[in-house]
């Protein structure tokens, strides 16, 4: 189990003071734990290029996405994260490869390819663009608490621990059933879909309540599951 502020939202204080206004109460085992008890998953999808798409293709890609949408009986919510590229990974890839190249000439062609390319993301703002489908499910449960129930909780906590967890288990397979929904109806259209995980789910929202000290993403991360334009 891991928790928000486990991301080192801010220092001090001021962290303190800031996360009584973050709806997340905990993260584990992929899923969202928010302050209401519902739960969230996100889903990083793929991209196509629409444009490049005949005109049969495109007709089928709208019908199966209209499909996808009247297969819904829940809602959902469609993210968009632009990060700049950090091209310095890259860079240091090329160095090495520099390095350990023995041919003069390949040494000379990846030097010059270097420069282009610092050169050109010194001049231009590149950036990528990252989308998600966040999936919800909220629960339903009864609030109302006994005398006996509340006596049960006190003398046997580890009963009430583990119908908790009983529980979190059953909204989360009921959840992902969700999440394997959207990812099978939007195949048909093209798009891919990954389940992002619990480090995952934490660098994204430390990233999204952070805008300031988070404006770059490395190239590595673009191989997560091909997420530019097919």
């Amino acid at each position: 189990m891991e928790r928000l502020h486990e991301k080192k939202l801010a220092s001090g204080a001021s962290g303190a003071s800031t996360l009584k206004y973050v709806d997340v109460a905990e993260v584990h085992d992929s899923v969202i734990v928010l302050r209401n008890g519902s739960l969230r998953a996100i889903v990083m999808m793929s991209s196509i290029n629409f444009d490049l798409k005949s005109s049969e293709e495109q007709d089928a890609i709208i019908v199966q996405y209209q499909n996808f949408l009247n297969s819904l009986d829940f809602p959902l919510q469609i993210l968009i994260s632009s990060r700049k590229l950090n091209i310095e990974p890259y860079i240091e890839m090329l160095n090495d490869r520099e390095r350990r190249t023995e041919s003069e000439a390949i040494r000379t062609q990846i030097a010059e390819y270097r420069l282009f390319i610092r050169e050109l993301t010194d001049v231009t703002n590149i950036m990528s663009k990252f989308f998600y489908v966040v999936v919800p499910f909220s629960p339903v449960e009864s609030k109302e608490t006994g005398f006996f129930a509340r006596m049960m909780a006190a003398f046997h906590p580890e009963h009430v621990i583990s119908a908790r967890r009983e529980k979190f288990e059953t909204y989360k397979n009921q959840l992902f059933q969700r999440v394997d929904h959207i990812t099978m109806a939007l195949s048909g259209t093209g798009v891919r879909g990954v389940l992002l995980d619990t480090e995952e789910i934490l660098e994204l929202l430390y990233n999204a309540y952070n805008p300031s000290l988070f404006t770059s993403t490395s190239l590595s991360e673009l191989s997560r599951v091909d997420v530019e334009g097919l």
